[in-house]
């Protein structure tokens, strides 16, 4: 088979599973509508969770910042782009998560990629809940080191296999705070438990907890009282901007600075965007109000869907799926959505599990009690055809 070919078969076979994914161009209104070929939607698929990405604030910070630096770091840290200003915002993000060192990365997914890639050879094991990230996993099946997968969110399950026999080897079990797809909180504290008692470290991906969750928003591992060996922040959901970071010890950040291959070869942040997410953590670390009105929304929207009888997944968190099952089902529930002026996305595999497709519905401090009445009537009325 050619190349071609092998293309056009792939390619096929998405669009006969209505898998095919596709980009929409939107001109982005606000924290909670965008506008998409001149029409304006409610944005019930951003990860904007408390509204940040069009806070006058940090708007202005990024000018400022971008007056003084300029647009760009003009190479990676490890060369001319790190400066004062990502040394800071290091500090910062350290001592409010409490850690000794924070490493910024240029997303969330290089981060992930970049420690699994770093941190294990072929005689460790790591340990990853089956619902991870793609990103963890990825890194995961690709790494020299022996990969498990235990059952989602189930420490019974993670205890048995870090109980099986093995010959030496460091473990690490890699996990999420709070899950992209199904909005579920992991057991962190049970999960931490039994990796200390097996002599092993733990990593949390903390993209959707970090900023909404845990006193001053410090996320999952603040709120349940557990310190990972490896803590992996992100700033593109509630933080309103992009990038990671990851907390560690100081050793470990110095290791990660010597072998990250994703940090040592990669263009270092913009300075003026470090500028933005300075003024983004200030807003976080003040933003008690902004929480408290996503907890509200996320409580009138689960109250009224209940009411509907929408088989909506029991989370807790920004994250709202409604779990449909088959793919077209979810595409023409979405498209009866848009009709009436609310963006929703649909999950299909190979996102989700085949059999899961969903409408992924993120609510954000920036909705209006008119929204989600909104979106609880177009949800109906779908839910219906």
């Amino acid at each position: 088979m050619s190349w071609q070919q092998r293309i056009n078969a792939a390619l096929n076979e998405r669009r006969e599973k209505g898998q095919f994914r596709q980009r929409r161009v939107n001109q982005q209104g606000d924290a909670r509508t965008l506008q998409v070929e001149g029409r304006q939607y409610l944005n019930f698929s951003a990860n904007d969770y408390l509204g940040l990405s069009h806070d006058p604030r940090i708007i202005s910070a990024w000018q400022k910042g971008a007056k003084r630096y300029g647009v760009g770091a003009g190479g990676s840290g490890h060369v001319t782009g790190y400066s004062a200003v990502h040394q800071a915002f290091e500090q910062q993000l350290a001592e409010w998560l409490g850690y000794p060192r924070a490493l910024l990365f240029i997303s969330g997914f290089a981060a992930n990629q970049a420690i699994i890639a770093a941190m294990l050879g072929k005689d460790e094991r790591i340990f990853a809940d089956k619902l991870a990230h793609a990103s963890l996993l990825e890194a995961a099946a690709l790494s020299p080191a022996t990969l498990r997968r235990f059952s989602h969110n189930k420490p019974d399950s993670l205890a048995k296999l870090l109980s099986a026999p093995a010959e030496g080897g460091e473990k690490l079990v890699v996990t999420e705070g709070v899950f992209s797809m199904d909005g579920d909180s992991a057991p962190l504290a049970e999960l931490h438990q039994l990796t200390r008692l097996h002599g092993g470290w733990l990593m949390v991906d903390d993209a959707h907890g970090v900023g909404t969750t845990g006193e001053q928003g410090r996320g999952s591992c603040w709120q349940q009282q557990v310190k990972p060996e490896l803590l992996v922040v992100t700033f593109g959901k509630a933080f309103g901007l992009s990038g990671a970071a990851v907390l560690c010890s100081d050793e470990t950040a110095d290791y990660l600075l010597q072998f990250a291959r994703h940090l040592i070869y990669s263009t270092a942040m913009p300075p003026a965007q470090v500028c933005a997410l300075q003024a983004s953590l200030s807003c976080i670390q003040q933003g008690d109000e902004q929480r408290e009105l996503l907890q509200r929304n996320i409580a009138r929207f689960r109250q009224g869907a209940e009411q509907l009888g929408l088989a909506i997944s029991p989370s807790a968190t920004a994250i709202q799926p409604l779990i449909v099952g088959e793919e077209n089902r979810a595409l023409q529930m979405a498209e009866a959505l848009r009709q009436r002026g609310c963006w929703v996305t649909a999950i299909r595999p190979p996102t989700v599990p085949p059999g899961t497709a969903r409408l992924r519905i993120t609510l954000s401090a920036a909705h209006q009690q008119e929204d989600i009445a909104r979106l609880l009537e177009g949800l109906d009325d779908a839910n219906r055809q």
